[in-house]
C-alpha cells in the first residue's frame, strides 16, 4: 500500500453541479436561482406580453361563438337503438331508461341526459324514458307500438356568476322603483292640486252668478 494509491470508496465523492452551461443542462441561464422582480412573485401572468406593442391575440379577428348555456346531450338514433336491441345490449321487454342505456354501452355519459333522434328505422316495440326526443322520433316509437316518456332535464345549480347577475338585476329594479316613487307621488299631488283648484274655481263662478 502506497500513499499515492489511497482513494475514497466508490460514490463517496460527488462531483459539483456545473451551473450556467446552457438551457439543455436544466440549470442554465439563471443557474437555478430563479428570476428577480415581478416574475419572482406568485400570481403574475405575463403570457402574451410583447413589450407594449399590440399582442398577437388582440391583432387577430374573433371567430365563432360558444354558447355557455347550451345543453350537453348524449345523442341516440333510432337505427343505433335497433342495432343495440338486435345485439342484445338491452332488453326490449324492460323499460329503457338512461341508466340502462348507459350500462349497456349504447350511449356515453353526458351532463344533461339522452336525446333520441329520428335517424334510421325502429321496428321493435320499446318503452323508452329519455330526457329529450324529436317529434319524428316520438312518432316512430309510437308507430312501432311502443311508448316514450320525455322528462325535462333538472335545473342546474345556480353558480356564483348567475347569482351575482341575478342580485344585480334585482338591485337595479329596486333602485328604479325607489327612484320612480317620488315622481309618481309628485304627479299625484299636482293632479290633486289641479282638481282642487278647478273645483274651487267652479264654486266661485257659481256664487257670482247667484249674486
Amino acid at each position: 500500500m502506497r500513499l499515492n494509491e489511497l482513494k475514497d470508496r466508490q460514490g463517496a465523492h460527488k462531483a459539483r453541479k456545473r451551473v450556467g452551461r446552457g438551457i439543455g443542462s436544466g440549470t442554465g441561464k439563471t443557474s437555478g436561482k430563479g428570476q428577480k422582480g415581478q416574475k419572482s412573485r406568485s400570481g403574475v401572468s405575463l403570457l402574451g406580453f410583447e413589450g407594449g406593442q399590440m399582442p398577437l391575440f388582440r391583432r387577430l379577428p374573433k371567430r365563432g361563438f360558444k354558447n355557455p348555456f347550451s345543453k350537453d346531450y348524449a345523442e341516440l338514433t333510432l337505427g343505433d337503438l335497433e342495432k343495440a336491441v338486435a345485439k342484445g345490449k338491452v332488453d326490449s321487454k324492460k323499460p329503457l331508461t338512461e341508466e340502462v342505456l348507459l350500462a349497456g354501452g349504447v350511449v356515453k355519459k353526458s351532463r344533461d341526459g339522452v336525446r333520441l333522434l329520428a335517424t334510421g328505422e325502429l321496428k321493435t316495440k320499446l318503452s323508452i324514458e329519455v330526457t329529450g326526443a324529436t317529434k319524428g322520433a316520438i312518432a316512430a316509437v309510437e308507430k312501432a307500438g311502443g311508448s316514450i316518456t320525455v322528462t325535462p332535464p333538472k335545473a342546474r345549480i345556480e353558480g356564483k356568476g348567475r347569482a351575482r347577475h341575478r342580485k344585480f338585476m334585482e338591485g337595479a329594479d329596486a333602485r328604479n322603483i325607489k327612484k320612480a316613487q317620488p315622481e309618481a307621488d309628485e304627479q299625484a299631488e299636482n293632479k290633486a292640486d289641479d282638481s282642487k283648484e278647478a273645483k274651487d274655481g267652479g264654486a266661485g263662478e257659481t256664487g257670482q252668478d247667484e249674486s
